[in-house]
């Protein structure tokens, strides 16, 4: 005889409050595309974590509102609320956050979660250990259904997190885990460096003034290789991406391939202030600068445009004409801060 599963509590609650983000979605008005950015800190269990963990969680709202994320839709939840945080993050405030944004993200909308932590679990099972209650890869799938065609970028850079890439999964999806399986259990520095790529700019590799989703994990992703060679360790980290929604991560996307040009085409907010597509020039600004402006922009424009036809091009043609542009992009760059003063 069959046996009726049984529905986890937590879950039918879940499903009966995305009915309702989904109905507030449908009722908000029309807006501008937006990157809602949810940065959370898990449990400490020791005071350094708790500041180590505090300096990321910064460092990366920082480098992602200067990238042209507004800071109003940065928030932080941490062990303990104030001083920036904006609740504690315990399950219950992390579904109230992921309702309150699904409620006010547009359609075309990007959404960024970002997780600094100890982790622990296996499958669906895995956990980010947070105040009270942890909350299991299974569960962080359910809230993520309240986003039906937004992008949501997950990052999870907590200890044993690898298990979190299979049942997060999915289309529209991007994940990235800093460790390839719940085996690796020891504290992470992926979420260090990855805050750095967007905090410090080096991650941009291609010079083209913005930081993409690829070029934040391969920062980060070398810079965890450089930090445990440095110090003579056994790494104990080797973090994944999936950018196709089939939950086999890799750790090396392949130039080309399907992971890493989706993920080299993400970008958060305006791609930073002094490389925003079709950015206007400053008010009062001679015409010269905005000349150079308007030279940017339409370098950007040809840049993304070159980038979404890459499989139609050979790989040699390909890379001469970005080359090109972006060799003339950042000589427009550096003409633009030596005229506004960045340079001197």
């Amino acid at each position: 005889m069959s046996r009726s599963r049984r529905v986890d509590p937590h879950v039918r609650v879940w499903r009966a409050l995305l009915t309702l983000a989904a109905c507030l979605a449908m009722a908000a008005p029309a807006a501008a595309q937006r990157t809602h950015v949810l940065i959370v800190s898990g449990i400490s269990g020791e005071p350094r974590f708790a500041t180590q963990w505090d300096a990321w969680s910064r460092s990366l709202a920082s480098g992602l509102e200067r990238a042209g994320v507004s800071s109003d839709d940065v928030v932080r939840l941490a062990e303990r609320a104030g001083n920036g945080i904006a609740a504690r993050s315990t399950k219950e405030d992390l579904g109230r956050q992921v309702l309150r944004i699904a409620a006010a993200a547009g359609p075309d909308d990007q959404v960024l979660l970002v997780f600094f932590g100890h982790g622990s679990g296996s499958g669906g099972d895995a956990r980010i250990n947070l105040p009270g209650p942890d909350v299991t890869a299974r569960e962080l799938g359910v809230m993520l259904q309240s986003f039906s065609t937004q992008r949501v970028v997950v990052v999870n850079a907590a200890s044993a997190s690898g298990d979190f890439l299979e049942p997060l999964a999915g289309r529209n999806r991007v994940i990235i885990t800093a460790t390839r399986s719940a085996g690796q259990n020891n504290e992470t520095v992926f979420g260090e460096h990855f805050a750095a790529a967007f905090a410090s700019g080096n991650a941009d590799t291609d010079k083209d003034g913005r930081v993409s989703l690829l070029e934040a994990f391969e920062y980060a992703r070398l810079e965890v290789e450089r930090a445990y060679s440095s110090t003579n360790r056994m790494r104990t980290e080797h973090a994944l991406l999936d950018a196709t929604g089939d939950g086999a991560g890799v750790t090396e996307p392949v130039a080309g391939g399907a992971d890493a040009q989706v993920a080299g085409s993400i970008f958060f907010g305006s791609g930073g202030a002094a490389a925003r597509t079709g950015a206007a020039a400053p008010a009062g600004a001679s015409a010269e600068l905005r000349a150079l402006y308007e030279r940017r922009a339409e370098l950007q424009s040809r840049i993304d445009s070159l980038r979404a036809r890459r499989d139609q091009v050979s790989q040699p043609q390909y890379e001469q004409e970005l080359e090109a542009l972006l060799v003339e992009l950042a000589t427009i760059n550096q003409s633009i801060r030596r005229i506004e003063g960045g340079d001197r």
